[in-house]
């Protein structure tokens, strides 16, 4: 990549003692060929109760580009990853899971995208290509594509993925946006890009697919969280209302 920038990569984490010690010596592997030594992974512990923290903690003495940032109470995804960006150096921020679930050779192709296209953010998107959903059963599918329909209608965002969970920011800008966001839930994502939006931001996608599939792939409970969702939104529409 020419012209370089220093990225961040914030991963949240609640309880993932199995595989993170594994998935962060991987991540770090491939973000040290993507980027030499231009980069940070912050790992952000949201309240686990297993050795997660112990294991990253176990981990920094011989890993110069990881850092950790922990709290005791679970808070949610959303408070972890808006930690994780505030603690953030990065001209250029991520967020995504432990799992990995997009893989790593992404992140390369969205800093490039972010940086050529003079976007402030490219947000992933499962819905712009054929294989954008390969793997997933038709039922989950289709409750994915429903959900994110109604969601986004209700928000008044037009891009076709707002809950995909790999994004990335112009670092400033991240750090601004993530500073005035206040939900810990689901709508964490959706409540970031409707603040970016409110500044005028300018947000591109990328299409992805999930290569990596867990048990803690985006669950969603289509009728509870939709509800949960809608009252959220009604709640971010009436601060930014009022920055």
């Amino acid at each position: 990549m020419s012209d370089k920038k220093t990225v961040s990569v914030i991963i949240p984490m609640y309880n993932e003692e199995a595989s993170c010690a594994e998935r962060i010596a991987l991540l770090l592997s491939e973000m040290g060929k993507m980027f030499g030594s231009d980069f940070e992974v912050i790992v952000s512990n949201d309240g686990s109760t297993d050795r997660t923290k112990e294991i990253i903690e176990s981990l920094l003495p011989r890993c110069q580009n990881l850092r950790l940032v922990s709290y005791d109470d679970n808070r949610g995804k959303g408070s972890a990853v808006r930690e994780g960006i505030l603690a953030s150096s990065g001209d250029i921020v991520f967020y995504t899971d432990c799992d990995l679930a997009y893989g790593t050779e992404i992140i390369g192709v969205m800093a490039k995208k972010l940086m050529q296209s003079g976007a402030d953010a490219v947000i992933g998107s499962r819905n712009i290509s054929e294989d954008g959903y390969e793997g997933y059963t038709l039922l989950r599918k289709i409750a994915s594509k429903t959900y994110i329909k109604l969601i986004c209608a209700a928000a008044g965002f037009c891009h076709s993925d707002s809950q995909c969970g790999i994004k990335c920011f112009v670092g400033e800008k991240a750090r601004r946006v993530f500073s005035l966001c206040r939900i810990n839930g689901f709508a964490f994502d959706l409540e970031a890009l409707m603040i970016s939006e409110h500044f005028g931001y300018k947000i591109t996608e990328q299409a992805v697919k999930i290569i990596n599939h867990s048990e803690s792939t985006s669950k969603v409970h289509l009728v509870r969280d939709t509800f949960r969702m809608l009252r959220d939104i009604s709640g971010i529409k009436k601060r930014i209302a009022k920055m």
